[in-house]
C-alpha cells in the first residue's frame, strides 16, 4: 500500500480528526479502511479527495446531505431531475470549489451514466417519495422508482465504485400489532406503492452479492423533519408544527400511532458513518435508520408542539386513510456504527417554530409544491 503524504494525512484526518467521538479501536478501524479505499479504488487516482454522487441532491435530505459532506471534506455531485422546481436549493453550494451540480433524469441511461463519471460513492436518494404522490402518480412511479432504480443498478456495476448506499424506508413494515419492536430483520409488510418498490430494490441489491464491484448498505430511514433548504411540510411533524403555529385547527387521525422520527443532520451523519465505515461493517447490510429516542407516536408529536405553542387546537378522530403503525428497533445501528441521534423531536420543533416566527418560508399558508411531494413535473 502506497499512498502519498497528503493521503495518508487525510486518512488520519477521517479516523482521528472527523471521528474523534467513536472508540479509539474504531478509529484504527477507520484508518485502515481509508488506507483501503486511497489504495483500491481507481477513480481517485493521485487525489486525497473522494467524490460523492448524490442522486436526489437537490432534495429535502439531499441538500442538507451536499452541505454535510463538503463541511468534511469530500467533493460532492448534485444529480437531481428538478421535478418539484427546486433548483434554488443547489445555488448556496455552485461557487464551491469541491461541488458539481448535474441536471438529469436517472431513468435515462445515457444521463446516469454521466452522472457516475469519476465519482468514487454513490448515495442513492433519489425516487417519487412518500405514499400519498406514489399513489396520486402511480405511473410515473413505477417508471422512476421501478424501472429508474432497475437502471441504476445496472449501470452501476462494472465501473469499480466504493460503497453504494440506498435509502429505503421503515414504511417497509407497515403495520405492527401489539407493543413489538422491529429490527432488520422483521417481516416486511409494505402497505403502499411507495414501500413496495422499495422492498423490490432492496432485495435486488442484496441478490446481488458476489455479482457486482461494489459494496452497497441499505438505510431504512425514519421519518425525516428538521429543516432544509427544500422545507417539506407534507412530513407528520414539520406539517403538524406548522398548522399550529398559524393557528390551524389540526385534525389529527389514529394519533395513537406510533412511527420513528430522525433529523436531517443525524440522517447526513449517519450516510457518512457508512462510507467511512469498514467494508465488513457494511458490505450487503442493511439497517434502521433512527433512534428509539425519537420512536412517537401522533399523540407524543403533539404534546410536545403544544409544550412549545400551549394555545394551539387540535381535535381528533379515529380510523384514518393511513392504517402504517410500527415502532423500531435501533440497537444494530447503534452497536455496528455507535450512531445515535443528536436530535431529538422537540429539538426539530423548537428549530421550525424559530424559523418561521423569523418568516423563512415563503408562502407557508399555501404552500408550492416547492414545499412538499404533492405535484411533479415529469417528464418535462
Amino acid at each position: 500500500m502506497s499512498l502519498s503524504p497528503q493521503q495518508e494525512a487525510r486518512a488520519q484526518e477521517v479516523a482521528f480528526t472527523l471521528n474523534s467521538h467513536l472508540p479509539e479501536a474504531y478509529r484504527h478501524d477507520l484508518l485502515e479502511e481509508q488506507r483501503r479505499i486511497f489504495d483500491e479504488v481507481p477513480s481517485i487516482g493521485e487525489s486525497i479527495n473522494r467524490t460523492i454522487l448524490i442522486v436526489g441532491g437537490a432534495g429535502y435530505i439531499g441538500s442538507v446531505l451536499t452541505g454535510h459532506f463538503l463541511g468534511k471534506g469530500y467533493r460532492v455531485r448534485s444529480f437531481d431531475y428538478l421535478m418539484f422546481n427546486n433548483g434554488l436549493t443547489v445555488t448556496p453550494y455552485l461557487a464551491h470549489q469541491d461541488y458539481e451540480f448535474m441536471r438529469g433524469d436517472f431513468a435515462d441511461e445515457k444521463d446516469f451514466a454521466r452522472a457516475l463519471d469519476g465519482v468514487t460513492d454513490v448515495v442513492l436518494l433519489a425516487g417519487l417519495v412518500g405514499d400519498p404522490i406514489t399513489k396520486t402518480y402511480p405511473e410515473e412511479a413505477a417508471k422512476i422508482n421501478d424501472d429508474g432504480h432497475a437502471t441504476m443498478l445496472r449501470l452501476l456495476n462494472g465501473r469499480s465504485l466504493n460503497k453504494v448506499v440506498f435509502v429505503s424506508t421503515c414504511s417497509n413494515y407497515g403495520l405492527i400489532e401489539g407493543d413489538q419492536l422491529a429490527d432488520e430483520n422483521f417481516e416486511l409488510n409494505p402497505l403502499s406503492l411507495y414501500a413496495k418498490s422499495k422492498v423490490r430494490v432492496e432485495k435486488k441489491l442484496l441478490s446481488l452479492k458476489g455479482k457486482v464491484d461494489y459494496t452497497p448498505t441499505i438505510l431504512r430511514f425514519a421519518t425525516a423533519f428538521g429543516l432544509s433548504p427544500r422545507m417539506r411540510f407534507d412530513l407528520t411533524v414539520s406539517e403538524f408544527t406548522r398548522d399550529l403555529f398559524l393557528g390551524n385547527d389540526l385534525l389529527v387521525f389514529d394519533a395513537e400511532t406510533w412511527r420513528p422520527y430522525c433529523h436531517l443532520q443525524d440522517f447526513a451523519e449517519l450516510i457518512r458513518r457508512v462510507l467511512e465505515a469498514p467494508l465488513a461493517n457494511v458490505a450487503f447490510d442493511v439497517f434502521n435508520a433512527g433512534g428509539e429516542v425519537n420512536n412517537f407516536t401522533k399523540q407524543m408529536i403533539v404534546d410536545a408542539i403544544l409544550e412549545q405553542l400551549p394555545n394551539a387546537k387540535v381535535r381528533y378522530q379515529e380510523h384514518g386513510a393511513d392504517p402504517r403503525n410500527y415502532r423500531v428497533n435501533f440497537a444494530k445501528v447503534r452497536e455496528r456504527l455507535f450512531f445515535e441521534p443528536s436530535h431529538t423531536v422537540s429539538d426539530g420543533i423548537r428549530e421550525l417554530i424559530s424559523a418561521m416566527n423569523q418568516g423563512l418560508f415563503a408562502e407557508i399558508t399555501q404552500p408550492s409544491s416547492f414545499y412538499g411531494n404533492w405535484e411533479i413535473k415529469y417528464p418535462a
